[in-house]
């Protein structure tokens, strides 16, 4: 297994662990930091591994962090769908 893979598997569990503690923001402040460090492993990743892995590690990281990615896909439907006048 490749550092890269390593680096993407301790950030799968250190989200889901960080899922098990309460927190009064309902988890934002650690899904921001989860994304700031992810993105980079993801990267990582890709270049290590090929586009198959990345997207492999993606959607793992997506179904992990699905409310920002909900909230992002809302956001940007929202300014498709009504154009400036």
């Amino acid at each position: 297994m490749t550092p890269a893979l390593t680096a993407a598997l301790v950030w799968l569990v250190a989200a889901n662990v960080t899922g098990f503690f309460p927190s009064r923001d309902k988890h934002w402040r650690a899904a921001y930091v989860l994304i700031a460090l992810g993105i980079p492993i993801l990267g990582w990743v890709t270049w290590m591994n090929g586009p198959i892995v990345g997207l492999i590690i993606l959607c793992m990281g997506a179904s992990v962090l699905r409310w920002p990615v909900i909230y992002l896909w809302r956001w940007l439907r929202s300014k498709t769908a009504h154009p400036a006048e």
